[in-house]
C-alpha cells in the first residue's frame, strides 16, 4: 500500500491535472506564486530556454532503470544547469510575505498566527515520464515533509528561494536489522548523513540510492520552494515505493546511527496541487 505521503502527491495530481490538462488555464487552488505583469511575462518567455534545456538534458540522460552509477559527468552537467535556475524560470515569484509562523504564539495577532499553521505545502507537477519526474514543492514557514526514502533513485534538489533545513540518513550496508519479541525484524539501522540549512541562492543537492542522504526530511525555515528531479520515478511495482520512517536514536543519544522503522505518514501532512505556470515544455 502506498504511504499517505505518496497518496497525498498522487491525489494532488489527480485533483487538478486529471481534470485540467490545458497549459495556463485557471486553477481552483491558491497558487504558490504566478507571473502576472507584462514585465514578468517578458522575463517568463526569455527564461523558457532553461526549462526546455533541463527537460532535454534529462530526457537524453535518464532511463527507466535510473542513472548509471558511473555517470558523474552527467550529474555535474544537470547540477550546473539547475544551479542557474531561479524562481522566474519556472513561473514563480519569490515569497516575501508577512508569513510570521515560527515566531511564537504571542501578541495581538495570535489568532491569525494559529490559522496560518494549517496552510498546506503546494505540489506542482512540471513533467513526468517513466525515466524521471520534475516537480516543485512550495512550503509555508514551519511546514514539514517528514522523513521518507527514495529507493533505487537519484534525486536532484534545487532551492529556488527561501531557507530549508534538511536532515538525512543512509542505510547501513549490508542491512542491519533489529528483532521484535516475535522474532521478526521491525527496524533497520541507518547512518546519519546530512544536517544542514539550504538558503537560496545555493548549489544543487544530490542524493543517490545508497549515499548522500537517501532518506531525508525537509523543514521550511521561511517560505521556500524546491525544484526536484527524481530518476527514475516512484513505481511500486518496480520496488520504488515511497515509505515514511520513524527514528529512534541509538548509542546513548548520539545521532551517528539511528534505528528507522516504517510508520504511517503523520495525519497533519497537508499537501495540495498547484498549477505549473512556467514555460511550456516541448516534447
Amino acid at each position: 500500500m502506498l504511504s499517505k505521503f505518496q497518496i497525498a502527491v498522487d491525489n494532488a495530481r489527480k485533483l487538478f491535472f486529471g481534470a485540467n490538462k490545458t497549459q495556463g488555464s485557471s486553477s481552483p487552488f491558491t497558487q504558490c506564486s504566478s507571473l502576472s505583469s507584462s514585465a514578468d511575462m517578458v522575463e517568463h518567455q526569455f527564461s523558457s530556454s532553461k526549462v526546455q534545456a533541463l527537460y532535454e538534458l534529462c530526457k537524453s540522460t535518464f532511463s527507466p532503470s535510473g542513472l548509471p552509477p558511473s555517470s558523474s559527468a552527467a550529474v555535474q552537467k544537470i547540477s550546473s544547469l539547475l544551479d542557474s535556475i531561479g524562481p522566474a524560470d519556472v513561473g514563480l515569484k519569490e515569497e516575501t510575505s508577512d508569513d510570521d509562523r515560527g515566531h511564537g504564539m504571542f501578541g495581538l495577532q495570535r489568532l491569525s498566527r494559529v490559522a496560518k499553521w494549517s496552510q498546506p505545502i503546494t505540489y506542482i507537477d512540471v513533467y513526468e515520464c517513466d525515466s524521471f519526474t520534475m516537480c516543485i514543492f512550495c512550503f509555508p514557514t514551519s511546514s514539514v515533509i517528514p522523513l521518507h526514502d527514495h529507493p533505487g533513485m537519484t534525486v536532484f534538489s534545487k532551492v529556488l528561494y527561501g531557507s530549508l533545513h534538511v536532515k538525512a540518513y543512509d542505510w547501513v550496508e549490508p542491512a542491519v536489522l533489529s528483532k521484535t519479541k516475535d522474532g521478526f525484524p521491525s527496524e533497520r539501522l541507518a547512518k546519519f548523513a546530512v544536517d544542514k540549512v539550504l538558503t537560496a541562492p545555493c548549489v544543487t543537492s544530490v542524493l543517490y540510492p545508497n549515499a548522500g542522504g537517501n532518506l531525508h526530511c525537509f523543514t521550511a525555515l521561511t517560505p521556500c520552494a524546491v525544484l526536484d528531479i527524481l530518476t527514475p520515478t516512484y513505481n511500486e511495482q518496480a520496488g520504488r515505493k515511497c515509505t515514511s520512517s520513524g527514528v529512534e536514536v541509538k548509542d546513548g543519544g548520539t545521532e551517528e546511527y539511528a534505528w528507522l522503522s516504517e510508520i504511517e505518514t503523520p495525519e497533519d501532512l497537508y499537501m495540495r496541487p498547484g498549477q505549473y505556470t512556467g514555460p511550456a515544455i516541448r516534447e
